[in-house]
């Protein structure tokens, strides 16, 4: 069997970045926190993964205070919907393709 990989973007392919987009892809706006909170990600790790999305300028960033307590939060920008909107139809495509092999009319070893 051949597969045929999609073109992934390696900006999005990454699990913490993926579950990232997928929720702002969901809500207007997510703060750091909550964020944290569905990725289990550190305060490091994830302020890494959320720069690289921002410098890609697949999220938006908004900082404020609250008090005297800084708030930042995230939002998807429109190139970045675009992005993951492609990328969801580029793995759904190739898991179409590729999910049973046996029907494609090639033997089928699965170990």
């Amino acid at each position: 069997m051949h597969f045929i990989l999609p073109e992934i973007d390696n900006l999005i392919h990454a699990p913490i970045r993926l579950a990232v987009m997928t929720v702002l892809n969901e809500v207007e706006w997510a703060d750091f926190k909550w964020l944290q909170d569905i990725t289990q990600a550190s305060d490091g790790n994830l302020a890494s993964h959320m720069r690289v999305l921002e410098n890609a300028q697949y999220i938006q960033v908004d900082k404020t205070f609250q008090g005297r307590r800084p708030q930042t939060r995230y939002a998807i920008s429109n190139l970045g919907r675009s992005a993951y909107l492609h990328y969801l139809s580029e793995m759904d495509a190739f898991l179409t393709r590729h999910a049973n092999p046996a029907k494609q009319g090639e033997p089928h070893d699965p170990l």
